[in-house]
């Protein structure tokens, strides 16, 4: 049994939901999103909570239930609080700049980084080594922070690159005499 699926998902007020031709859709004060609805288990939205339920008992359709409740539930988070990831740069000449749609970085090559922001996500950059990235689809500002991040990954020497803020970079003591 999923302990994650069996919990119901509260839909707070202000925010609607509604299930058409298999396809979720929330609406609530930041926005509608939308989740494609999978064939292995059943959802219903009550009043003021969705419940997801297994079809069968096979292992495909309870392994689908735990993390259909999970998207379910990411769907009501993000139009009423949204999510954030915030990325803090460490290094020696090592800086972002927002500008509009672009994220201008300067990571130690020769020419700058500049990465095209998706419809829907929000950058900031309130001084040059911290940049927050904000939306309410989470898949969307996790993959902009991985992408963000891969340019420079924190090396475990002096720590220097791209870490998201409370990450723990485990470092390393240098070469002896």
């Amino acid at each position: 049994m999923s302990r994650i699926g069996k919990k119901p998902v509260a839909v707070p007020n202000g925010v609607t939901a509604n299930i058409d031709n298999g396809v979720l859709s929330v609406k609530g004060p930041k926005g509608t999103l939308t989740l494609g609805l999978s064939d292995l288990v059943t959802y219903s939205v009550d009043d003021g909570a969705i419940a997801v339920q297994p079809i069968g008992q096979s292992k495909q359709s309870r392994s689908h239930w735990g993390l259909q409740r999970t998207l379910v539930s990411n769907l009501i988070e993000g139009v009423t609080n949204g999510f954030t990831k915030i990325l803090d740069i460490k290094g020696v000449g090592y800086r972002a700049a927002s500008q509009g749609k672009t994220l201008k970085l300067q990571l130690g090559y020769s020419h700058d980084v500049d990465i095209a922001v998706p419809e829907g996500i929000e950058v900031k950059t309130p001084d040059n080594t911290t940049v927050e990235i904000s939306g309410i689809d989470k898949q969307k500002v996790g993959q902009l922070a991985a992408e963000i991040r891969r340019w420079r990954k924190p090396e475990p020497y002096k720590g220097k690159g791209i870490a998201y803020r409370g990450e723990y970079i485990f470092r390393k003591e240098g070469k002896k005499k």
